[in-house]
Order: structure tokens, then sequence, then C-alpha cells
């Protein structure tokens, strides 16, 4: 849960709010016209996944708004350079989280941006455009969230108790065979609930008390998971691959992920590992 605070006075966010407001305007543009039946630029890359002029328009926007102002690379999901195995410190971005669900015009994605240092994300910033949101991990603290209509700060404060367990998936993936048997696993554990949402705004959900545990048997990649790690980390959550193993940023030929569980807090870490030990036992 979050509560009113005062305007934090962090210079990387004092610099940042206002290009992520903009990136957030410009992405919302892009959804109305797209929902408004406007012509509508969407191609396909080598794996199949949609990329949009939305993708590309917000891309081009923010990596120029950050070359700018710092000197640090920048990794984006529309654009892998080949030098990054040399990078210490570089943004990861990802200009539109969710393409799919913009595409079937649910308002459920998201920009993501963070700061990775070595193998670790220090720093992220997670919008919402379409609810006037960004969620932000300082590099030090608690994780902030700003109402960009209301120009109003909250920070985050532990919620009280859970009842029933929230399992967060994605629209497409609950009928498939390794959630099924999560779940029915789960199911022998606890009680629990299901929430379809999308990609990185299942994260945000985690932040608001409406997701415990995220479970993801199929691909994503390195700009899709970073800054929800962080916000999820700090609030004394994770994010973790089937060996219990934090993820790690820019240590792999490939910015491929594996599966991954991500949860709120140690309980939800207890509960979701013990529901994947008990799938290898279905076996």
């Amino acid at each position: 849960m979050f509560i009113e605070t005062q305007a934090p006075q962090d210079q990387l966010i004092i610099q940042l709010l206002p290009i992520m407001n903009q990136a957030a305007a410009i992405l919302r543009e892009e959804y109305q016209k797209y929902c408004s039946g406007q012509a509508f630029d969407v191609a396909h890359k080598s794996d199949d996944s949609p990329v949009t002029q939305a993708d590309v328009r917000v891309h081009h926007y923010l990596t120029a708004q950050l070359s700018q102002l710092w000197d640090y690379p920048i990794l984006s999901e529309e654009s892998e350079p080949t030098q990054r195995a040399t990078w210490q410190e570089f943004w990861l971005l990802d200009p539109l989280d969710g393409t799919k669900e913009f595409l079937h015009q649910r308002a459920q994605f998201t920009i993501n941006l963070s700061l990775v240092q070595g193998p670790h994300t220090v720093f992220a910033l997670l919008a919402v455009p379409e609810e006037y949101t960004l969620y932000v991990c300082p590099l030090v603290g608690m994780p902030l969230k700003y109402h960009t209509q209301s120009n109003t700060w909250f920070r985050y404060m532990p919620a009280p108790c859970y009842t029933e367990v929230q399992v967060g998936l994605s629209h497409s993936r609950q009928q498939k065979t390794q959630y099924q048997e999560f779940l029915a696993a789960l199911e022998q554990i606890t009680p629990y609930q299901t929430v379809q949402a999308g990609s990185a705004y299942k994260f945000c959900m985690m932040l608001e008390d409406q997701i415990d545990i995220y479970p993801r048997f199929h691909p994503t990649s390195e700009w899709d998971t970073s800054a929800g790690q962080c916000l999820l980390e700090r609030i004394g959550g994770g994010l973790i691959d089937f060996s219990g193993r934090a993820f790690v940023y820019n240590q792999r030929s490939t910015l491929l992920n594996g599966g991954f569980l991500a949860y709120r807090d140690a309980t939800m870490k207890q509960l979701a590992l013990q529901a994947l030990g008990r799938m290898s036992n279905m076996h």
C-alpha cells in the first residue's frame, strides 16, 4: 500500500520526472490513435513478437532525452547494441512493455526504465500511462508512486496481512499446462485466486497488494524484468529463477531470461518455491 508523502528531493528523480511524463503522454496519444481506428503501423520481429509505431516513437524520444543528460549507454528493446559486454553502468529500457495488451486495447501496458550498475539494478521507473501513474524505485529507500494529474507523491508501506493468495497470470497463459500444474500444486498448500493482467503491469499490482505471486514459465527479456525486480526487492520481495537465484543483468551473451517466480515477501517466496517443488514431484 502507499501513503501520501512529500515530493522527493533526489536529483535523478527530479530530472527524469518530466521526461517520463512526456514519454507517457506520447504513448497515450499513440494508444488513442490506435483505439480510434486511425492508420497505425504494426510490424513483427524475427521472433514474431509485434512492434508498433508507439514502441518506436517512445524509444526515439527517451533515448534522445537520456543521451542529452547522461553519458550512460542505453540498452533498449528496440535497439540492441553489440558492445554491451564492457558496460559497467547503463540504462535498460522497454519503451512499451505489453505491446499485446496495447494491441488488444487493454490499458495494462507500461514504460520500463532502469539503471543497472554491474549485474544489479539500482534505480527504476515504471510508468503506467493510462493511469497517469509512475512507480519509482529510488537509489535509497522505499518505492514511491506519483500521480501525474494530481501532482501527488506516495510512499510504499507494508500492507496488513492477506487472506487468500493472489496469483498473477498473463491473459493468454492460464490454460497453458505449466501454469495449470503450478496452480494445482499451490492449491495443495494454500487457497488462492488468480488475477489476469499485462506483463510488467503485474509488478505494479504487486506493489498495490493486488498480486502476491507471479510465476512465469515462458521467456522474457532483461528489459521486461529489471525495473519490476528492483521495486520488489526494495519492499522485501524479489524475482528468482527456478533454482532460487535472483536475476542479474548484462552478464550473458543472450538477453533472454528463463522462467521465474516473482513474489512480494518472504512468505510468498516460500509458497511459490513449495508449489514449484511439488510440480517436479508430479512427473
